[in-house]
C-alpha cells in the first residue's frame, strides 16, 4: 500500500511539474538568472480592485435599465481602465529578470543586507514594483536600459551558511486594482560570521610568537586607549586617564611587525564549542585590527599564518561553518 501511494504522490508530483511548474518551483531552489515569463505571474483584484470592479458593474445595470446612453459610455470608459491597469501591471513584471542576489557577511546577531540586481529588456519603464521576504519589503522602479539593485534587510542569529528562501516581487500599478506578483527562490546563500565574545581575555602569548607575554619595545609606539580586561598588566593601566573618566582604561601599542599570533581550537577545550568559537572570532579581529600575523588551527583546517582582509575573511569563514 505504501508504495502504491508512493507512486501515485511521484506522479502526481511529475504531472505538477509539467502542467505547473510555477506551484512546484517555489520549493526548489533556481540558478541565476531567473527570467519572469507569463507562467510565474500571477493575478488576483484587490480589495480595492473588488469594490470598483462591483461598482462599475451595478453602473452598467443601472444604465441598461434606464436606457442612459451618457452612463453606459462612463461604464465602458471604466471597464477600459480596469483591462489597461490589468495590463499594465502584467507587463511591469513579465520580462524581469533577476541576475544577482549577494550578501556581505555580517556577524550572528546583525542584520545582513541582501541586494539583488534586476534588468529587462525593451523600452518600457516599470514603477510601482516591490519585494517582500520574511517581513521586509522594498519598493523600486526599473528605467529602460538601466537596472535596479534593491536591498533587503535579513535579520541573523545564528553562524553559517543560510539560504536566502523565497522572495515574492510584486505591483500594484497603476491604479491598485490588481495584485500582480511572482515568486523567486535563488540560489543563493548568505554567509554568517560567528558572535563575537563581549569580554574576552587578551591574545595568547599578547601576540607574542614565543607564546610568552613579551615586554614593551622601544619601536612600539601608544595606539590609543581600550576598556581594562580581565589578565590585562598593571603596567599598561592609564592610571590619570582612568581616574579623569571614573573606569579602568589600559594603554595599547602599535605591534612591531613579524609578530605572531597561534589561535588553536584545541587549547580552550575547558570551554563549550560555540564559547570557544566566539573566543577564536573575538582574537582574530584584535589579532588583525593590531597589525599581528595570526595563525588559525581547528579540527581538521588550519587558516595563516597571515593577516589582512582576505585572511581574517578566510578564518572567520571557517570558524563560522564548523560543526
Amino acid at each position: 500500500m505504501r508504495r502504491w501511494l508512493n507512486s501515485i504522490v511521484t506522479w502526481a508530483q511529475a504531472v505538477a511539474e509539467r502542467r505547473l511548474p510555477a506551484l512546484t518551483r517555489l520549493r526548489v531552489a533556481e540558478p541565476l538568472p531567473i527570467d519572469i515569463h507569463r507562467r510565474r505571474i500571477y493575478v488576483l483584484p484587490s480589495r480595492f480592485g473588488l469594490f470598483f470592479c462591483v461598482l462599475v458593474a451595478v453602473m452598467g445595470i443601472g444604465s441598461l435599465n434606464y436606457n442612459n446612453n451618457p452612463a453606459l459610455m462612463l461604464v465602458f470608459l471604466l471597464a477600459s481602465c480596469i483591462h489597461t491597469a490589468l495590463l499594465r501591471g502584467y507587463f511591469g513584471l513579465s520580462g524581469l529578470r533577476l541576475v544577482e542576489a549577494v550578501a556581505a557577511p555580517v556577524h550572528a546577531g546583525e542584520v545582513a543586507e541582501l541586494r539583488l540586481r534586476f534588468e529587462a529588456d525593451g523600452r518600457r519603464v516599470r514603477r510601482g514594483l516591490r519585494i517582500e521576504r520574511a517581513g521586509s519589503a522594498r519598493g523600486f522602479e526599473l528605467l529602460p536600459d538601466r537596472f535596479a539593485s534593491p536591498a533587503l534587510r535579513l535579520p541573523t542569529e545564528r553562524r553559517g551558511l543560510h539560504r536566502v528562501g523565497r522572495i515574492k516581487l510584486s505591483t500594484r500599478h497603476p491604479l491598485g486594482l490588481f495584485v500582480i506578483w511572482s515568486w523567486l527562490h535563488p540560489q543563493a546563500q548568505v554567509l554568517v560570521y560567528p558572535r563575537l565574545e563581549a569580554h574576552a581575555p587578551p591574545l595568547p602569548g599578547d601576540g607574542s610568537s614565543s607564546g610568552q607575554r613579551r615586554q614593551r619595545s622601544p619601536s612600539e609606539e601608544v595606539h590609543g586607549l581600550r576598556e581594562h580586561r580581565q589578565g590585562d598588566p598593571l603596567r599598561l593601566m592609564a592610571w590619570k586617564r582612568s581616574a579623569q573618566l571614573g573606569r579602568p582604561l589600559v594603554r595599547e601599542f602599535e605591534s612591531p611587525a613579524g609578530l605572531e599570533v597561534l589561535l588553536d581550537y584545541a587549547h580552550l577545550s575547558h570551554l563549550p564549542a560555540e564559547l570557544r568559537i566566539e573566543r577564536l572570532a573575538r582574537w582574530l579581529v584584535e589579532a588583525e585590527r593590531r597589525g599581528l600575523r595570526s595563525e588559525l588551527r581547528l579540527p581538521g583546517n588550519q587558516v595563516g599564518p597571515g593577516r589582512g582582509e582576505a585572511h581574517l575573511h578566510a578564518g572567520m569563514r571557517a570558524l563560522a561553518l564548523l560543526p
